[in-house]
């Protein structure tokens, strides 16, 4: 099962940035850009790591630090652009495993994760990242889509959709899932989104749009991507 990841960032573009990279590594990724919202999903899941923004638009990410912390022992990181050396060391103190200072790359932020959940004791399953069937080749790590050898451009939306069905190939993903998991949680009754984009990637991959023999429906549930050679 993939560990539930709480990011909370109120800057969209950085949030997506961080949203699709956290999916392609194999987290469930609960996505905040409020308090507000970050409370609600932090009340209704079960959260193994949370990464925590400071300044967002209805208050400081602070208080949630220590809102977390009456309740959770999950690893806390926070990612702020602040550079006061007193707030840094005030919320290690309170309770955060980490602290990166914006800007920062993706790579540092996911060692800086596996370090804070080894010390939990968390044992990570490697993430599954390349996918083979039909002449399709996915490689998500490197964001390369082919068929028969052919480069596939995708869009954003069009690939993190696809690397959600990579990684549980085989597997049945609800409507809900699919839609919380790309999308977010605030449109998993969005179901006509699934059906256009679904119709994009059938029309980009399958040699038969008409026919899928990758990207399959099961109905009244969910999509399923065929089982990888």
């Amino acid at each position: 099962m993939s560990l539930s990841v709480l990011l909370v960032e109120d800057d969209r573009e950085l949030r997506r940035t961080l949203r699709d990279a956290l999916l392609v590594e194999g987290y469930q990724v609960h996505a905040a850009a409020s308090l507000a919202d970050a409370r609600a999903l932090a009340a209704h899941n079960t959260l193994d790591l949370v990464l925590l923004d400071l300044g967002l638009p209805d208050g400081d990410g602070a208080s949630l630090l220590a809102e977390l912390r009456q309740r959770s022992s999950a690893p806390l990181l926070v990612i702020s652009a602040r550079h006061d050396e007193g707030q840094k060391i005030s919320l290690l103190d309170a309770g955060a495993d980490d602290y990166l200072v914006k800007p920062f790359s993706l790579s540092e932020l996911l060692a800086r994760m596996r370090v804070a959940l080894r010390h939990r004791g968390t044992v990570l399953a490697a993430a599954i990242t390349q996918y083979r069937a039909a002449g399709v080749a996915v490689d998500l790590s490197a964001r390369r889509v082919t068929r028969d050898g052919a480069e596939v451009h995708l869009t954003p939306t069009e690939f993190a959709l696809l690397a959600r069905l990579v990684r549980s190939a085989g597997q049945v993903v609800t409507h809900r899932q699919l839609l919380s998991d790309v999308w977010g949680p605030e449109y998993v009754e969005h179901t006509h989104y699934l059906r256009l984009y679904l119709g994009q990637l059938r029309a980009k991959l399958e040699a038969v749009p008409a026919d899928p023999r990758l990207l399959l429906t099961e109905p009244g549930v969910g999509y399923r991507l065929a089982e990888p050679n």
